[in-house]
């Protein structure tokens, strides 16, 4: 059923809070909620479930989000076909508009969202979404596909590529799995149909 951005979601488990965790974690919960998300509602906050793992997570989400050698549109892009893939409202509804900042088109990230044909796509823009459309629906990649990936972005990238879109399966897992739903503020965007 697609959402409207009006319900209220119901999260399977509650937020988690530094009296929630046991003592001993209380330390390392308090350094990973200075971090990215901080003690907030998204992806990253259902890893602080378990303090050592967010503290060992954000190092490399810090890494492929903000720091890699693949460009911003690039990574956007990424993480929008992970959402997409993945079927993860939260996630997509994070990305769109920094994707569109980023430099992605409207028509891309619509036909994107409704799984309809694609446009006409920049060199880079298709690499980066036929590897990901591809890896996610058949668990492999071609030599084709490999190669414009690897064409585009090199031996760095690629791994950095495949690392980011691997990284944000693993958010869309665990938000997908407590249903985290969608960001209350879909800033007028039109809802993920999933």
């Amino acid at each position: 059923m697609p959402l409207s951005g009006t319900e209220k979601y119901m999260v399977r488990i509650p937020p988690v809070t530094r009296e929630s965790v046991r003592e001993d974690l209380r330390e390392t919960f308090d350094e990973v909620s200075s971090g990215p998300g901080g003690a907030g509602t998204g992806p990253m906050s259902v890893l602080k479930h378990s303090p050592e793992l967010a503290k060992r997570a954000i190092p490399l989400f810090s890494y492929v989000r903000n720091e890699s050698t693949i460009p911003p549109k690039a990574r956007e892009l990424a993480m929008l076909t992970t959402a997409r893939a993945m079927d993860c409202p939260y996630i997509w509804h994070v990305h769109v508009s920094l994707g569109r900042t980023a430099g992605l088109s409207d028509g891309l990230i619509i036909a994107l969202r409704d799984k309809q044909p694609l446009p006409e796509m920049s060199l880079d823009e298709s690499a980066v979404l036929n590897l990901g459309m591809e890896f996610f629906l058949t668990r492999r990649v071609s030599q084709d596909t490999f190669q414009a990936a690897l064409d585009q972005f090199g031996q760095q990238g690629f791994v950095e590529l495949t690392t980011l879109m691997g990284y944000y399966a693993m958010l869309a897992f665990n938000a997908n799995a407590v249903d985290l739903g969608v960001p209350h503020n879909l800033n007028g965007e039109e809802p993920l149909p999933v």
